[in-house]
């Protein structure tokens, strides 16, 4: 049986030129960068690379360069999702020939389905493909997957090795876990919700995919492993740290532009994405890149290779002082 995927896994956003094409270049580079940093895996083609504004194609050169870069260094968890269960079969079966830890798979977009849809649907991917499978619950953006299909799954699928929670919602995190893990020690239980990191994880979430962590990795990666070493009241003040710098970006124009804002603020110029703004969202991120900028960074020497957990600190409470003095 091997082990949960575990840690902090970042949903790396994806780099675009002016074009608008994949730069494959300053994608390597910034894995590199997530790598030194401390990040325990990569989730290339997740929500915050937006993989639904990429072709099939695209998406599975994404993941060829991440898996390429990454080298065996950490694992990878790829989004795996397509339009219907055969081009997502496809898709899982070309990443795992890859040698990708497992990929992800949101349930069905756009048509609402039922909990026997949802089922019916995952059952269906389970049963063929040749690679783990984690669980994407989303429902903000799609079919939302109940606990009781989740643990249906768990005991009759195999292949089906976790799931990312992306809903925040913590009573229905513990319910999976107190039915899942006594049967299935090798589930994996991963928040994508950066605002309830630490809450999941003393709740035991093996982890989490955070879109903060592809801004501020030593962040998260220092809450993760505070609370490893059962440093439950460090963990919560760097929850509480964290919190206004997520609600900051999260807020900011189209979702992921203010994760975008934020990697400028590390040194990292992503590229626009691919979503058309208009003049008065590009007002407004230039407003909050201003405002990013200042809380992020001077306060990291991008030249060192881990920023020191003074650093971090300075930089989370220059975000409540910016914060506080708005309201």
């Amino acid at each position: 049986m091997s082990k949960p995927i575990s840690g902090i896994l970042t949903p790396n956003i994806t780099p675009v030129d002016s074009a608008g094409r994949i730069d494959e270049d300053t994608l390597r580079r910034y894995i590199d960068w997530l790598i030194e940093k401390g990040v325990d895996g990569l989730y290339p083609n997740g929500s915050t690379g937006e993989f639904v504004r990429f072709t099939p194609q695209e998406r599975r050169r994404i993941v060829q360069v991440v898996v390429e870069q990454a080298a065996g260094r950490v694992p990878i968890l790829a989004g795996a999702a397509e339009a219907n269960a055969q081009e997502t079969i496809e898709a899982c079966d070309h990443y795992g020939a890859m040698g990708v830890r497992a990929v992800a798979i949101v349930a069905p977009f756009y048509y609402r389905l039922s909990d026997q849809g949802v089922y019916a649907y995952f059952r269906e991917i389970a049963d063929r493909v040749s690679v783990d499978v984690t669980l994407y619950n989303i429902p903000l953006f799609a079919s939302p997957i109940s606990v009781d299909t989740v643990v249906r799954l768990a005991a009759e699928c195999p292949r089906v090795v976790g799931i990312k929670d992306s809903s925040g919602d913590l009573p229905n995190m513990m319910r999976m876990i107190s039915q899942i893990r006594p049967m299935r020690p090798d589930f994996c239980f991963l928040t994508g919700w950066d605002a309830a990191l630490v809450p999941m994880l003393v709740a035991g979430a093996n982890g989490g995919t955070n879109a903060t962590s592809g801004v501020v990795p030593e962040l998260t990666r220092a809450i993760h492993r505070s609370v490893l070493d059962g440093d439950i009241k460090k963990a919560m003040r760097l929850q509480y740290q964290l919190l206004p710098l997520f609600d900051a970006m999260i807020s900011v124009g189209e979702f992921p532009e203010g994760f975008r804002a934020g990697a400028r603020s590390r040194g990292w110029d992503l590229g626009p994405g691919r979503v058309p703004l208009s003049d008065h969202q590009l007002d407004a991120i230039q407003s909050a890149q201003r405002q990013i900028d200042d809380l992020l960074y001077s306060y990291v020497d991008e030249h060192s290779e881990t920023a020191s957990n003074d650093a971090v600190d300075k930089i989370v409470q220059q975000v409540i002082a910016q914060l506080q003095s708005q309201q």
